[in-house]
């Protein structure tokens, strides 16, 4: 059985190697979970799964390998329900509230419950639906799945309904952490660390362990030192597309821009529509009566700083390529004209498109700007900007 949850995982894209698979099988027979579903999972949790953004493939693949319980045979379940009463006991007290086990009280208890379940599995012939006695599906029987009855013992169901069966087995919490899903600000801060050149400056703020011990044996008396705070001092340059086919994509957007002004102490940041042009702006509310001349921010952020657009690159191939290609006004140079001085200023770039990757080839103009960034564009999510962050720390 354990071969084939192996096999499972691998196919799910987990990966699990053959010694973290040999670790997962000594763990089982140095006893480590008995008779615990719910340990069994952590266990095999934390001996195959080595990256957090894998979780959620590995929930999947455990679902996978050890599904089917609706094609049992009644022996097996027989077999299946035949658990020490004491473990079932414990069982009940780590997962029901006061209230719940109050409730299986009034079938008689909890051994009342499990002896009630042998006895109608050697009673019923088949599959049974609807119903308050039988075992089987959307009934009111306190045994079966898609039903509901406060004491419930649920068999055979994907998912719970009502949140009230005795052992919930499919609860899945890092769906959000695939790395192939769109990110929310914790995931984006996690891909963003990636990015990381710690220094230490500002005030004497924070506690220097090290130091306090050295000095203290050296003058036999407590002597407190403090350091600078050490702080990341990558400094990045944001530029956001807005506007247009971007609106969908506000909510991410807004999420990388949190989580980076929350990562990075240096970052500035702009606002472009489309592609890069003569003009930028801080505030969308102005975009028409303030903005900033593209030149002066070439030449007021050194080439130390780290340059990253973000936009779905969804545009006119004659916007990028072509003078006077602008939708909204006259632009005497073309986009990728601007693209390529902005390149050549901070040699460290990245384009992170929102879509996802597969829809690429279907819009020209993405690959025209994927070819003006030499391939360095990556999508939204966990690995994507996981990806461009390991390429902007080369």
């Amino acid at each position: 059985m354990f071969l084939s949850f192996f096999e499972t995982l691998r196919a799910n894209k987990v990966p699990v190697s053959l010694r973290e698979f040999l670790s997962f099988l000594e763990a089982m027979r140095a006893g480590l979970v008995t008779y615990d579903v719910e340990g069994f999972y952590y266990l095999a949790r934390a001996a195959m799964v080595k990256d957090e953004r894998n979780i959620d493939k590995f929930d999947r693949a455990f679902a996978q390998a050890f599904d089917g319980l609706e094609a049992i045979s009644l022996e097996q379940v027989l077999e299946a329900v035949d658990l020490p009463v004491d473990w079932l006991k414990k069982m009940a007290e780590k997962h029901l509230s006061d209230a719940e086990k109050a409730e299986i009280e009034a079938l008689g208890g909890f051994d009342k419950l499990m002896e009630t379940l042998r006895e109608r599995l050697k009673e019923q012939q088949g599959r049974h639906q609807g119903g308050s006695k039988w075992i089987g599906t959307a009934g009111t029987s306190p045994f079966g799945a898609y039903g509901y009855n406060p004491e419930g013992v649920r068999i055979g169901q994907d998912k719970s309904r009502h949140r009230r069966a005795v052992k919930v087995w499919d609860k899945r919490e890092f769906r959000n952490l695939d790395d192939s899903v769109e990110l929310g600000t914790r995931n984006i801060k996690v891909a963003l660390k990636r990015l990381r050149n710690w220094a230490r400056d500002g005030a004497h703020e924070e506690l220097d362990l090290d130091g306090t011990i050295r000095a203290t044996a050296e003058h036999g008396y407590l002597d407190v030192k403090t350091r600078p705070e050490r702080r990341n001092a990558v400094k990045v340059l944001l530029f956001l597309d807005v506007g247009g086919s971007m609106d969908p994509h506000i909510k991410v957007v807004e999420e990388l821009f949190s989580a980076a002004r929350a990562e990075f102490k240096h970052l500035e940041y702009y606002y472009f529509h489309n592609c890069l042009y003569e003009g930028v702006w801080r505030d969308n509310r102005r975009r028409w009566s303030e903005q900033t001349p593209t030149w002066d921010v070439l030449h007021t952020y050194g080439s130390d700083y780290k340059a990253i657009f973000v936009g779905d690159a969804a545009m006119s191939p004659y916007e990028v390529a072509m003078p006077g290609g602008a939708n909204e006004h006259w632009n005497a140079e073309s986009g990728a004209t601007w693209l390529a001085r902005a390149r050549d200023q901070w040699p460290d770039n990245l384009w992170i498109n929102p879509l996802p990757e597969h829809h690429w080839r279907y819009t020209q103009s993405i690959g025209m700007i994927a070819d003006l960034f030499e391939g360095r564009m990556v999508p939204m999510t966990l690995e994507g900007i996981d990806r461009g962050m390991r390429e902007l720390g080369r």
